[in-house]
């Protein structure tokens, strides 16, 4: 089991927070990611994912724990599509926990996991270029993406509307 060094938080007005800890998830966070991702799915903001899609695609998770008390802060999934591509897909951070660099050290986490697949192409829909951008990932067209990629789009309430950025990192 890979598991990564802790790392301090810093929130905005520059107090260090308990030291973070991105490791790959667990059966028993799942509930804490059910309740993260399902947060924001409720605000339309990510698609929603029942403990079942939870549990089926565990080993595509990593989460962000607190090392002090094992609180899941944040959560992210890398799903490999074919020898070249994968998404990362399913990232959130507790509410109240935005901009305090968790979402990173999972992006962080989850591109080197890629590396480590040697996979060519990462992408990702997302609601916040900036963020991915600071990875070097650039936006792209959807339609230049295969079309395997849109499986889980088309339980989307926006599919045939769809506001995301598709973004795209080169490894």
């Amino acid at each position: 089991m890979t598991v990564s060094s802790a790392s301090s938080v810093v929130d905005l007005a520059g107090v260090t927070v308990a030291p973070v800890q991105v490791r790959k998830a667990r059966v028993f966070d799942v509930e804490a990611m059910h309740r993260i991702i399902n947060h924001y799915a409720g605000q339309q903001l990510m698609l929603p994912k029942t403990n079942l899609q939870l549990y089926e695609n565990l080993r595509d998770y990593h989460v962000a724990v607190e090392t002090s008390d094992n609180k899941v802060l944040g959560c992210g999934a890398l799903h490999i599509y074919w020898t070249n591509l994968a998404e990362i897909r399913a990232l959130a951070v507790f509410p109240g926990t935005t901009h305090k660099r968790v979402g990173s050290l999972l992006v962080d986490r989850l591109i080197e996991e890629a590396r480590t697949f040697e996979l060519e192409r990462v992408f990702v829909f997302t609601y916040v270029p900036e963020f991915f951008g600071r990875f070097g990932f650039v936006q792209v067209e959807h339609r230049s993406l295969p079309l395997k990629v849109y499986n889980e789009c088309f339980h989307c309430p926006k599919f045939n509307s769809c506001d995301e950025v598709a973004m795209v990192l080169q490894l």
